[in-house]
Parts: C-alpha cells; structure tokens; sequence
C-alpha cells in the first residue's frame, strides 16, 4: 500500500498503473478519516469492483462554517492506516491542507437546488466546500468510480448533480448505510456522544424503521405530512434529542412530496442533535 501527500506523486502512480495495464479500473473512496467499518465497507466494494483502489484522507475546512467542529474533527491516523491495509486499498493519499489550497480558493463549485435542503439549508456554504473539494479529488486520481456512503444521501445527489451537469467522467456508486449492532449509523462523530445520549440516539433508526412500517401498511391514505409528524413525535420521546429536521422529500431531487403514492422514490431525512453532537440518519423508499 502506497502512503502519497503529494498530488503530482498521485497523478504519476495512477498514470503508471494505466500504463501498466490499458483496461485498468481505478476506484476512489474520498473520506475525512477517522475511519469505521462504514468507510470500510465502501474500499471493500471499490475493491470488488475495480483493479486499483485509491483512498483519500482529507479534512476539509471548505465545508466546515466558523461554527463548526474543524479542530475537533476526530483524526487517527494509525488506525486509518489500518483499516484502509485490512480493506485491501492500493493507494492512500493523504495531503496536507496547504498541498490542497496553497492559496486562497478563488473558484468555488456551487450545485443549487438539490442543496437548499435538508443539511445545505441548516450549513450553509457546506456543499460549496462539498462539491469543491471532490471536483478536486476526481481531477487529482481521474477514477473511474467513486464510492459514497449513503447515510450522506444529500451529498450524494449533490455530487451526482454535478457529475451530471460538468460532464465529468467518474461514475458515482452508492453505498448502504452500515450501522452498529443496536442500530445507529456508523459515523466519526458518534465517538463524542456521552453514554446517555448515546443510548437515546438509537431513537433516530427506530424512528426510521417505524416510518418505514407505516408506509408498507399504509392503503394509500398516508400522507407525507401526516408520515412526517409521526417521525417527530416518535423521536421527541427522547428527552436529549434537539431536532435540526425532519423531513421528506423526492429522491434524488430533493424536492418537497406531498402524495407518496405518486412518488417512485423518497427520503425520511433526519438530522437531530444529542448534547454538542449533531447526528445525521436516513431512508430512503422506493415504490
């Protein structure tokens, strides 16, 4: 496994591995760190799919506002190490802030629309840094895909609208959720929950499987306000929980639903905070 901080020593060993091998499939996992089995499920599928995995290991201050827990972002870079070997990953490219932006950004990528919910309306500028960021990365490695986790399903239809719309060449692959055992989201951030929030925080994915309940039984009476209430409720008999939102909306556009049944595909969105620790959960349903 390759350890990489530079750009240029990254665009020259995937360009002598092209070389190497002219049909050669690159798969990229661009993550902040601190990983888990989340992270690790996604280099698993990259590399199932593709010949050379590339992993790269960036904090980005792009997409953090002046509120936000840039310095407290949990960082391990042993353990990244680790998990990244054991999922069988070719390349790690790991740069410093400065080898990202050795001046200040003066081009920003800003994908509308599909950004004005959900997380881009609670932090916003995030998906500014978001799609920034990646443009960079995909001009960096040139993979052929990428692999996302879909706990960040706004992200994902962030970047695949940009894909989209830019005509850049990487294919963007979703991947599931991967929870703990008790059913919480893998996520860096739960390492902060203390262990009271910890245990009400499970009421984000029994919220979610309850909403996901209703509307396998439903006889085409629900309504997404009604669904929608029904979340909240279930997620306000937890006394820590501060909910950020709670919505639903048509997938992957992120627009707001109001008849489910004329809708192929939507998604129970939750962001919700325990204590300092803002958590993020989601379904996504399709008919």
């Amino acid at each position: 496994m390759q350890i990489l901080h530079r750009i240029q020593d990254v665009r020259e060993a995937v360009k002598t591995a092209r070389a190497e091998n002219s049909g050669l499939k690159v798969g990229f996992v661009p993550t902040m760190g601190y990983l888990h089995k989340g992270h690790a499920s996604l280099l698993e599928a990259a590399r199932e799919q593709s010949d050379l995995v590339v992993l790269s290991i960036f904090v980005n201050p792009l997409q953090f506002g002046p509120n936000e827990d840039l310095s407290r972002y949990p960082r391990d870079q042993e353990r990244d190490l680790a998990v990244a070997r054991a999922a069988g990953t070719d390349i790690v490219f790991f740069p410093s802030v400065e080898e990202m932006y050795p001046q200040p950004t003066k081009t920003v990528v800003s994908v509308s629309e599909v950004t004005e919910r959900l997380c881009g309306a609670a932090r916003p500028g995030h998906f500014d840094g978001v799609a920034t960021v990646v443009t960079k990365l995909f001009n960096i490695v040139q993979p052929d895909q990428a692999y996302f986790g879909l706990k960040d399903a706004q992200q994902i239809a962030v970047i695949q609208q940009m894909v989209d719309d830019l005509n850049i060449p990487v294919g963007i692959v979703p991947c599931p959720i991967v929870r703990e055992e008790d059913g919480l989201a893998m996520s860096s951030r739960n390492v902060y929950l203390q262990p009271e929030e910890r245990k009400q925080a499970l009421v984000l994915s029994s919220a979610l499987q309850m909403a996901e309940r209703l509307v396998q039984s439903d006889s085409g009476s629900l309504q997404a306000e009604e669904l929608r209430q029904a979340v909240i409720d279930h997620i306000r008999q937890s006394p820590l929980a501060d909910i950020d939102y709670a919505d639903i909306l048509a997938y992957p556009s992120l627009v707001p639903v109001t008849d489910l049944r004329s809708t192929p595909a939507f998604i129970i969105a939750l962001a919700v905070k325990f204590g300092k620790t803002r958590l993020i959960d989601n379904i996504i349903i399709r008919k």
